[in-house]
C-alpha cells in the first residue's frame, strides 16, 4: 500500500470528500508550452502505461490549435523523451485528449471548458503557465463555478517575494480550500528526496547524532554545467536564489532538520517541515555570495547591464533547539564545474585527539553524504586503521547505491499523487510564506554580483562563508 496513503487512513483530521476522491478529470493550462512538451506529456504517457490514467485529459492555451495537432504534439514529445514502447498505452492517451482554445482572460474560455469536461464534476487543474497568470486562471475557475470539487495544481514559483506569495495564496484561498490547493515542486518528486526523509527515520543509529551536540555543518550542492540557454528573459526575473535556493534547496534543508512527525501523516510531516522554515534566521548581505558567469550578458534575453546572479551560496542558521549554532552552507550555479547534487553532513571530530592523523586541519571529519544526482546514493565515511604497527589510516566511504529500475519520473509521482488527492509531497501555505520570510530581506539589498569563469566552482568569494580550514565539497558527476 503506498506509504503516505496508509498513514492517512484513521487521521480524521487530515480527510475530505474533495481530498480523498480521485479526481475524474485533467485541464492542463497552457497545454501547448515548454513544460507540458518537456515534462507533462511523457508523465501522462508512463501514468498509462501503469494503466493510473483513466480520465479525460482537456488542454487549454491561446494557440489556434485542432486536436490533430494536440496530438501530434504529444506523439513527438514522448518520442523526444525516450521512445514509443506501449502502443495501446499511447492510444488510450491520444483517445483521452481534448482542446480548449481561448484567452485566460475571457470568460468564454472558461465557458467552452466546462462544456469539454461534460459529465466530469471533480476536475484537477494543472496551472503549467506563467505565473503572471494564475491569479486570472484561478478567479475565472471560481467565477465559472469550475472549482466546485475541483483541485488546483499551482506550478513554481509561488509568487517571486513574501508580499506576491501572500497576495496569491490569498486569491487561490479565496476559491479553493487549502487541501485542494497542490504548489507542486518537482525536486520533491524526485526518489532521492524521498529517501532523504525515509532514511533519517528509518534508522535508529542516527537520531543520537542527528543534533548541534555532533554536527558541525551541512552542505548542500546543487550544480549545473550548462548555462541559462534560451530561458534568458526568465533568468532575469528570477535569478538562481528565487529558481532554486528558495524552493528546491529549502525543501532539502528542511528534510534534513525537521523533528519526527508526531503522527503517522503527511499533515504531521508539513508540519514541521513548516516549523523549519519558521525557524530559519532571516538572511542578511553578509551571508550571500552572488555571482555571475563569464558571458551571461551575451545570452538572449539578458540586460547588458545585468546584475541577476546564476549563482548563489549562502550561509543559513536554524534557531532551534536542535540545531542552534549549526552552519547550514547552500550552494547553487550555472556553468559549473559538473552537473550533480549533493548533502554532506560533516559531524564533529572526536572530543579526544588519540591520534595524529585523525584530525588534521586540512582533512575532513567523518560524514554522511547523500548522492541526490545524476543518481542516488548514500555514503558513510569513517577512519579505518593502515595494517601495521602505526595508529595510522585513511577516511573511507561506506558506500550504497540506491538506483532501482521502473522508478517513476518525479512529475508521473506528483501528477498521479495530486490527482489522488495525496498531498504529502506538496507544499502548503504556512511554508510557502515562511520560506519567503527567509529570504525576503536580501531579494533587494545585497552585494553585486562577482563574475566567475564557466566550468569553475563558482566566485572565490563564496569561500568566505566558511570558517577557517574549510572548504565546499565538490560533487563528482
Amino acid at each position: 500500500m503506498h506509504f503516505w496513503r496508509r498513514f492517512t487512513e484513521g487521521v480524521e483530521m487530515e480527510k475530505s470528500d474533495c481530498r480523498t476522491t480521485p479526481a475524474d478529470a485533467l485541464v492542463i493550462f497552457g497545454v501547448t508550452g515548454d513544460l507540458a512538451h518537456k515534462m507533462i506529456f511523457p508523465a501522462l504517457y508512463a501514468m498509462a502505461k501503469r494503466g493510473v490514467l483513466t480520465v479525460p485529459v482537456v488542454g487549454v492555451a491561446s494557440s489556434t490549435w485542432s486536436l490533430a495537432q494536440l496530438r501530434k504534439r504529444v506523439k513527438e514529445s514522448i518520442k523526444q523523451a525516450g521512445s514509443i514502447d506501449d502502443r495501446p498505452a499511447l492510444d488510450l492517451l491520444l483517445s483521452q485528449l481534448q482542446y480548449v482554445a481561448g484567452d485566460y482572460n475571457d470568460p468564454a474560455t472558461f465557458k467552452k471548458l466546462k462544456r469539454k469536461l461534460g459529465a466530469s464534476r471533480r476536475p484537477a487543474h494543472y496551472l503549467a503557465i506563467p505565473p503572471a497568470l494564475f491569479s486570472i486562471v484561478i478567479e475565472n475557475l471560481g467565477a465559472s463555478g469550475l472549482a466546485d470539487q475541483a483541485r488546483v495544481i499551482v506550478e513554481k514559483p509561488f509568487g517571486r517575494d513574501l508580499a506576491s506569495a501572500r497576495e496569491l495564496n490569498r486569491i487561490a484561498l479565496s476559491v479553493f480550500a487549502e487541501d485542494s490547493i497542490f504548489r507542486i515542486d518537482h525536486y520533491l518528486g524526485k526518489e532521492a528526496i524521498m529517501n532523504i526523509l525515509y532514511f533519517r527515520f528509518a534508522n535508529s543509529f542516527l537520531e543520537p547524532i542527528w543534533n548541534r551536540n555532533c554536527v558541525a555543518s551541512v552542505q548542500i550542492t546543487l550544480a549545473e554545467d550548462f548555462g541559462v540557454k534560451a530561458r534568458g528573459a526568465f533568468y532575469e526575473s528570477a535569478g538562481c536564489l528565487r529558481d532554486v535556493i528558495q524552493n528546491h534547496l529549502f525543501q532539502i534543508v528542511a528534510l534534513l532538520a525537521m523533528e519526527p512527525p508526531a503522527f503517522q501523516g503527511f499533515g504531521a510531516v508539513q508540519s514541521e517541515k513548516a516549523k523549519v522554515f519558521q525557524a530559519m534566521r532571516p538572511l542578511q548581505p553578509d551571508d550571500v555570495v552572488r555571482g555571475q558567469y563569464a558571458g551571461y550578458l551575451d545570452e538572449p534575453g539578458v540586460s547588458k547591464l545585468s546584475d541577476v546572479e546564476t549563482f548563489c551560496a549562502l550561509r543559513l542558521f536554524i534557531d532551534s533547539w536542535r540545531w542552534q549554532g549549526v552552519p547550514w552552507y547552500l550552494r547553487s550555479g550555472k556553468y559549473l564545474a559538473t552537473t550533480a547534487a549533493e548533502v554532506l553532513v560533516e559531524l564533529k571530530p572526536p572530543p579526544q585527539r588519540l591520534f595524529d592523523d585523525a584530525a588534521a586541519p586540512e582533512g575532513r571529519a567523518n560524514y554522511l553524504r547523500f548522492r541526490l544526482s545524476p543518481n542516488s546514493a548514500v555514503a558513510l565515511a569513517a577512519r579505518v586503521k593502515r595494517a601495521g604497527k602505526e595508529f595510522v589510516g585513511d577516511q573511507r566511504e561506506l558506500f550504497l547505491l540506491n538506483e532501482q529500475a521502473g522508478q517513476e519520473t518525479p512529475y508521473e509521482r506528483l501528477l498521479s499523487d495530486a490527482m489522488a488527492g495525496d498531498g504529502a509531497l506538496f507544499t502548503r501555505e504556512d511554508a510557502v510564506e515562511a520560506a519567503w520570510a527567509v529570504v525576503d530581506p536580501i531579494l533587494d539589498t545585497h552585494h553585486p554580483v562577482q563574475l566567475y569563469p564557466q566550468g569553475s566552482w563558482g566566485p572565490e568569494q563564496a569561500d568566505t562563508l566558511l570558517p577557517a580550514h574549510g572548504r565546499w565539497h565538490n560533487p563528482v558527476r
